[in-house]
């Protein structure tokens, strides 16, 4: 009985939801659920997928659309275009994605191996990104066009069968979704529960190191688990080609990766019957969703509905999930978690080195030439365009800079930080806009709201960590700007533009392009000082204590709680005053400032820069912005996937973390030209000339490294005797 409610309790929940908010009468409507357990079958293919990839590398993997989106295209194409069999291109197509998911793990993935889980699942989206462009690139290669996107034609299909339900012709591409999907679930559920690969998956998968050490060769399980799960999304998004069409679009890319999420998370990540279960209710509630033009709350409110809903719907329903579930969590879960928040941290300059001439010339010469750049640029600049992008850079460095204290600091992932800022934008836009205030006053008024919803997204975060929170975040991303944010829903959010930018306190005008780039520069040099301030003061060491150690933390005294809600308030009403500096640069606001995702490019982006340092939140927006508008020609490739890709393989701390390194470094030549002992510099270094400094006794301050490979030392008296008078 416990095993039956634990497959299907979650899955009547969702329906329960969907017969009591979003009712659609079976009698009058039959086809909507029909065609919701069809949608279904395709989430559950993806959600299959995901949760293999899971079970191997403990990741999200959001290129498991694309993985599949390549052969779809390829396989699409070669029925429409070239007229080749439909059979024929399927076969074909499963083949094509077999290779591609066992390149992707050999080629990119493995490289991974031993990286922390956020470093691994920053680099499913790069994968993604060069997936997708991979896939226009090669389709126009071939067939000088972007794939086909509509559904296929009747006389492409290899049987011509139709059933009417309701209003609604069920065609053949339903039919073969109808027989095609559950064999390919099958089939990977009786691989892994039936032969000797799927025996060896699912031991790995709980401690892949154990495996290793028992001789399971572990590297090349994963191998197969991303073919498996690549020809589960190629299977899904080629079933979907003939009924709906191919989905190009982002925005309609993550909102069926979250449908798949959404069934992950109702099976607990790992449990199949249930995801594959769950995933039918959750098809039947996201076609209700979209089938209704609006629904009643409590008999008061009336919600208008459409597919830009259906993000908002899973987000309450993972929420609910989570919160529903019972405290505490598997051990698998914490260490999944504490991999989640691996951030390097960085050290301050040594106090022994820290007052040397030298080190006083690098540090304020090279901090007045960075001034000195900055406030001249716009003045050598001729191009308002430039510097109008160069005061965008700006705020999104301050959104950078934001994730960085709530991620980096805190070890709370956000997958929708530019949700924030879209919050802070439309409040900004109605205050300037609507109520004509000053645009002070509407900078406040976009940090308190940035700061309150950032609190209510944080509440889940009370009992949320790592992978599940990530998951949250991600939903309000797309919720956010696909519907609560949305003009054409509600009519609060502000529409048009600003003739002119207001006066700033009504006497600085910032109309101009040089104007408003100072503005955002004193902005982000203010929010800078401030968080810099923050981070040495108790509050940040409690932050960073808390995310390294956070049962430590409350052993101490600390309210965890107001910790973790006092770093969604302060992340939250930066990424608002970003948001509204970009409402400002615009002259109004619009939901493409804040594409749902841009919140996965702007993690991308500051994990490359460094989460470990502010300045890796700054490095991250000229990373992701700086090089999409200045690079020439093909260098833009460095800030796309690809990009993203090398600069994980060749710097596993971003791009901040390696100029640290090179800071340490230059230190420690420093330190050994004045014989200076900096033991948080050379502690982690094998040093001999350093470490035979005579001390002040005549002795050497630091002692030898040893050979790790070298024998103990042979337990004497004298040692014995060392021992008793140390204890």
């Amino acid at each position: 009985m416990q095993r039956v409610s634990r497959v299907f309790g979650p899955a009547l929940a969702v329906l329960a939801l969907q017969l009591a908010v979003f009712w659609v009468p079976p009698g009058d409507d039959p086809q909507v659920y029909v065609l919701g357990l069809t949608q279904g079958l395709l989430v559950a293919l993806m959600a299959v997928g995901l949760s293999l990839i899971y079970k191997a590398n403990r990741i999200i993997n959001f290129a498991q659309a694309d993985l599949g989106l390549l052969p779809a295209a390829l396989a699409v194409n070669l029925v429409v275009l070239s007229g080749l069999n439909y059979v024929l291109t399927l076969a074909a197509g499963i083949v094509v994605s077999l290779l591609l998911g066992a390149v992707v793990e050999l080629a990119i993935m493995r490289r991974f191996f031993r990286a922390p889980r956020l470093v691994a699942t920053v680099a499913t989206i790069g994968v993604a990104q060069v997936l997708a462009v991979a896939t226009l690139w090669l389709t126009g290669e071939l067939w000088d066009e972007r794939p086909v996107i509509e559904p296929f034609a009747t006389e492409i299909l290899p049987f011509r069968w139709t059933l009417d339900v309701g209003t609604f012709p069920f065609t053949s591409p339903y039919v073969i979704a109808w027989v095609l999907a559950p064999l390919a679930i099958g089939a990977v559920a009786a691989v892994l529960r039936f032969t000797n690969v799927g025996i060896a998956i699912r031991a790995s998968a709980e401690m892949a190191e154990r495996a290793q050490l028992l001789g399971i060769p572990v590297q090349r399980l994963h191998t197969y688990v991303w073919a498996m799960a690549s020809m589960l999304s190629f299977i899904s998004l080629y079933l979907q080609a003939g009924m709906f069409g191919l989905p190009l679009g982002q925005a309609l890319g993550l909102t069926l990766m979250l449908g798949a999420l959404t069934a992950l998370t109702l099976g607990r990540l790992t449990h199949l019957p249930t995801i594959v279960v769950s995933s039918l209710a959750v098809g039947i509630l996201m076609q209700a969703v979209t089938w209704k033009s609006s629904t009643t709350i409590l008999g008061l409110f009336e919600i208008p509905l459409s597919n830009e809903a259906v993000p908002a719907v899973l987000g309450l329903v993972i929420v609910a999930a989570l919160l529903l579930r019972r405290s505490g969590g598997t051990r698998l879960e914490s260490d999944t978690s504490s991999s989640w928040r691996s951030v390097e941290e960085v050290r301050p300059v040594p106090r022994e080195l820290a007052r040397l001439p030298e080190v006083r010339l690098v540090r304020w010469g090279g901090g007045l030439l960075v001034v000195a750049a900055v406030v001249a640029f716009p003045l050598v600049m001729t191009s308002a365009s430039d510097i109008s992008k160069a005061a965008a850079v700006l705020a999104f460095s301050i959104i950078g800079m934001s994730l960085v204290v709530l991620t980096g600091w805190a070890g709370q992932v956000s997958l929708g930080q530019l949700a924030f800022a879209a919050v802070g934008g439309a409040i900004a836009a109605k205050a300037i806009m609507d109520w004509s205030l000053d645009p002070a006053f509407a900078l406040g008024l976009a940090a308190t709201a940035g700061a309150v919803v950032a609190v209510v997204i944080g509440l889940p975060a009370l009992r949320l960590r790592g992978l599940y929170l990530a998951i949250v975040t991600l939903a309000f991303a797309l919720a956010a700007v696909q519907y609560f944010l949305n003009p054409t829903f509600f009519s609060w959010v502000p529409t048009g533009s600003m003739t002119e930018r207001p006066d700033l306190f009504g006497v600085w005008e910032i109309d101009s392009a040089k104007s408003f780039y100072y503005l955002c520069l004193i902005i982000t040099v203010v929010v800078a000082l401030a968080l810099t301030g923050i981070k040495r003061s108790r509050t940040g060491r409690v932050l960073v204590a808390m995310r390294d150690n956070e049962r430590g933390v409350a052993a101490y005294g600390v309210s965890v709680v107001r910790t973790k809600l006092m770093a969604f308030a302060i992340s939250g009403a930066l990424a608002a005053v970003g948001g509204a500096l970009l409402v400002l640069l615009q002259r109004g606001y619009s939901t493409g400032l804040y594409r749902p995702f841009d919140n996965l490019m702007m993690f991308t982006a500051v994990v490359v820069g460094g989460l470990g340092s502010l300045l890796g939140g700054v490095i991250g927006a000229v990373f992701l912005k700086g090089g999409e508008w200045w690079l020439p020609g093909n260098w833009r490739l460095l800030v796309s996937g690809l990009g993203v890709l090398l600069v994980l393989l060749v710097l596993p701390g971003g791009i901040g973390g390696a100029l640290f390194s090179l800071r340490d470094s230059l230190l420690r030549v420093v330190a050994r030209r004045r014989q200076i002992i900096v033991p948080s510099l050379l502690a982690d270094v094998r040093d001999e000339t350093v470490s035979n400094m005579p001390g002040p006794h005549g002795v050497p301050d630091v002692a030898p490294a040893v050979d790790a490979d070298s024998p103990p030392p042979e337990n004497t008296g004298e040692a014995r005797a060392n021992t008793g008078a140390d204890s």
